[in-house]
């Protein structure tokens, strides 16, 4: 009686060709890199939205804009303070020692503070196009070794001259299992690309409103 072939991952992963087992690891590799950028990912969006609600908490108490500037200081670590902070400094640097201000100053305080904010928004979207690139191309790549797989199964079944089921299995089985790590890097991929991508476009979109809203702030201050 014939030993029952074995089918669990390891076996299968072992008995491939060289080929196909090169294409694995490249799967194995990529699912745990991005599973890595997806939780720091996951890490830096909460961060960044706990240190907005703390800091919106403070701009918006009443305090003096110079006070909170001056409590915060000139090397700010959170994105929502590293804002303001830039916005701040332009203001401060367009008043003239006569106290008046230096003309075009709502337009440099605007550039400041979108130059920052472009800052944070690439900060935040580093990392997402590996999940894009795994995404697409995983599937591909566990595809080929399947290709190469089969190819290689069919080319032993001629040799045997054999084509019984006990025969032709264990070589599809370790085809198809690169196609299924293919599709265990895509998923996870695609799906925390779109969550992520939207959830940084949701944070950078705060970061905007709040510009907007302190320019709109400095301009009544100059008008005044």
């Amino acid at each position: 009686m014939e030993a029952a072939t074995d089918f669990t991952m390891w076996a299968l992963f072992a008995r491939a060709t060289i080929t196909v087992k090169i294409v694995m690891i490249m799967l194995v590799a990529a699912s745990i890199w991005c599973w890595a950028v997806i939780i720091d990912k996951i890490i830096q969006y909460r961060k960044a939205r706990a240190e907005a609600d703390v800091f919106d908490r403070s701009f918006w108490s009443g305090e003096p804009l110079d006070g909170l500037f001056d409590k915060i200081g000139t090397d700010p670590e959170g994105p929502s303070q590293k804002i303001f902070v830039s916005g701040m400094l332009e203001w401060r640097r367009s008043h003239r020692q006569d106290g008046e201000m230096i003309a075009g100053a709502t337009s440099r305080i605007d550039r400041n503070m979108d130059v920052a904010i472009s800052k944070e928004a690439a900060r935040l979207q580093k990392g997402l196009p590996v999940l894009a690139t795994v995404g697409s191309t995983a599937p591909f790549v566990g595809l080929f070794g399947t290709v190469w797989g089969i190819m290689n199964a069919f080319i032993e079944i001629a040799e045997a001259q054999n084509t019984n089921l006990a025969v032709v299995a264990p070589g599809i089985a370790e085809a198809l299992l690169a196609t299924g790590l293919g599709l265990l890097a895509a998923i996870p991929a695609v799906i925390y690309y779109n969550k992520l991508s939207a959830d940084s476009d949701r944070i950078v979109s705060g970061y905007e409103a709040f510009a907007d809203e302190f320019a709109t702030i400095l301009s009544r201050q100059l008008d005044s």
